[in-house]
């Protein structure tokens, strides 16, 4: 891959979590960094951070991406920093905990407009101009959970089963054109994302689980080597395998019974 690191790398989500650890990844490699996400707090303090391990520059820009107008919010901002877009990383996302017909349909909506609308919206804009200057890298932070349906957390798995499908796709659509599309899928990680999904005494998340920082070492090596999907750790490596082999209806109840609580 030829990295210019004269470019733009877009990041969503980036306040926290696996975002967050990305944007102090690219830091540390000399880019210059468009930080998004709704917390700007967040956002100011990473902004802080990736200066001091040498980003060229950082901006920050504290948008809601499950609003319709956040696209061209973020593509105007894109326009004023007048840097090609070099990297795109769509991170943002959250998930739901419990049976769909007792969850809030306006939430699980939310979590459809943020992890398929806008990642599909904020694709459609930069792809193109990756293409048509020869160049450029897109990751798309999928989930474990996109191999399969997700009992406990149906509109989630489904998002993220999305997000699988068309970073794939996509990675296909895009050969010869010098662009590459990464799709990448952790298993469970310490982040915020299980509190946030009240997940925190589910099965899922007992024992021991990776870090955000080794999720996003995994995914920044896997864009730079061009990689199609990226699975971090080899337990989560061995999971999607052995799932090939599994009946689907047993598949369900394996997958429910890791997301019951304790």
């Amino acid at each position: 891959m030829t990295i210019s690191k004269k470019g733009l790398v877009i990041i969503t989500g980036a306040s926290s979590g696996i975002g967050k650890e990305l944007a102090l990844l690219f830091a540390r490699h000399n880019y210059s960094l468009l930080l998004v996400a709704r917390d700007e707090q967040g956002l100011a303090s990473v902004k802080k951070q990736a200066e001091e391990l040498g980003a060229i520059m950082v901006h920050i820009h504290a948008v809601d991406l499950t609003k319709l107008t956040s696209a061209k919010q973020i593509m105007n901002k894109i326009e004023q920093i007048a840097l090609p877009v070099e990297v795109l990383v769509n991170n943002a996302g959250f998930g739901s905990y419990g049976k769909f017909a007792e969850q809030e349909i306006d939430k699980q909506l939310a979590m459809i407009d943020l992890n398929i609308r806008a990642l599909t919206e904020l694709t459609g804009i930069v792809l193109p101009k990756m293409i048509n200057q020869g160049f450029g890298s897109i990751l798309q932070v999928a989930s474990l959970a996109g191999f399969q349906p997700g009992p406990l957390m149906a509109v989630y798995y489904a998002t993220k089963s999305y997000v699988l499908s068309f970073g794939e796709a996509l990675y296909q659509e895009t050969k010869n054109t010098g662009v590459t599309v990464t799709t990448l899928c952790p298993g469970a990680t310490i982040t915020e994302f299980q509190k946030n999904a009240a997940m925190d005494k589910v099965r899922l998340f007992n024992g021991k689980i990776m870090t955000a920082s080794e999720v996003a070492l995994a995914g920044y090596q896997g864009l730079i080597s061009k990689q199609r999907l990226v699975i971090p750790g080899w337990k989560n490596k061995f999971l999607v395998f052995i799932l090939r082999f599994i009946p689907r209806a047993i598949t369900l109840k394996i997958v429910e019974y890791a997301q019951s609580r304790v």
